[in-house]
């Protein structure tokens, strides 16, 4: 037999090939749905990019110039002279972002703890705790412009309630938001007053999460309340703690409406209560110099960045 008929042979022999082809061509559901996703957020996603992009990039180019009178007017750029004559500024600039500062971490520690306290006590069920919620909340419906104006007529140094609760139990007037010295802690209260309740839901929100047998457990080897707080609730609740604090701080040092409606431009008479955000607002329309503006609002912002990469860090060491 020659070589030709043993390999036809061999071949005859041989099972047919029943394997089906690689599947080629034709993407899977999973990747046409993958790529549809983006397609639909595309538009969203673009949007939301050039409104966040155009303006950080038109402010960064205005702190750049000497633009003065009115933004479409004539101007050159001058480098970084706005950058220097802000940080030079030690009448205004500094003690704004010393205020700034100031309100920032009295309000926000002040918010912290008594949210922590406030959530604590809600944290198991108790008759009426629907409508004790319903109240918290009350203070977070209104504007803040709103709740400036109330305030003022609260604490009006002639007319305010205020004062003639403190005559009613013999302590002396005050001036509170009419004094220079009283006007940036009355307004901290008053911050406090409207943000606790927020601070209090988002850890009361958290605490609901816990799972409860490490408390019961500590709870059987003796330990008292506190230590069950200390060592037991609060490591677990530190992630959400950690959010909130980045929230709130950064919410706080962006206040302006309060401060404006309450003390009006420039932070009252000797620019008491004169944060970033009110000397940058009075540099922009009282002053017309929105190239020292826009500067201040760069410095501004990066001090921001800086409070919120801090927070995160020290929340992760805390948390690890």
């Amino acid at each position: 037999m020659s070589t030709t008929e043993v390999s036809a042979a061999r071949s005859a022999l041989r099972p047919p090939d029943t394997a089906a082809p690689r599947a080629r061509g034709p993407r899977t559901f999973e990747q046409a749905n993958r790529r549809l996703k983006w397609m639909m957020l595309a538009p969203a996603l673009l949007f939301v990019g050039l409104m966040i992009v155009f303006p950080l990039a038109f402010t960064l180019d205005l702190s750049l110039t000497d633009a003065f009178g009115a933004v479409n007017a004539g101007k050159s750029h001058i480098g970084l002279r706005n950058f220097a004559d802000a940080l030079e500024d030690t009448r205004r600039f500094w003690p704004a972002a010393r205020r700034t500062l100031v309100f920032t971490v009295g309000a926000v520690v002040l918010e912290t703890v008594l949210g922590l306290a406030l959530a604590m006590l809600m944290r198991k069920p108790f008759r009426g705790m629907r409508w004790v919620r319903t109240v918290l909340i009350i203070p977070l419906l209104a504007t803040p412009v709103a709740i400036g104006i109330l305030w003022l007529l609260i604490l009006d140094p002639t007319n305010g309630i205020a004062n003639h609760l403190l005559a009613a139990v013999g302590l002396p007037r005050q001036e509170f938001l009419g004094s220079v010295s009283q006007s940036l802690p009355t307004l901290m209260l008053i911050d406090v007053w409207q943000w606790t309740p927020m601070m209090t839901l988002l850890l009361l929100a958290g605490l609901t999460t816990l799972p409860e047998e490490p408390e019961e457990a500590a709870l059987v080897d003796g330990a008292n309340g506190w230590q069950r707080f200390r060592h037991v609730i609060l490591p677990m609740l530190g992630p959400t703690l950690a959010t909130a604090l980045v929230l709130r701080a950064v919410d706080a040092l962006k206040t302006f409406d309060i401060l404006y409606a309450t003390k009006g431009a420039g932070g009252g008479s000797d620019f008491e209560v004169e944060t970033l955000n009110v000397y940058a607002y009075g540099l922009t329309f009282d002053y017309q110099e929105y190239g020292l503006a826009a500067a201040v609002l760069v410095l501004f912002t990066l001090f921001i960045i800086g409070v919120v990469v801090l927070l995160r860090r020290r929340g992760g060491r805390k948390n690890a």
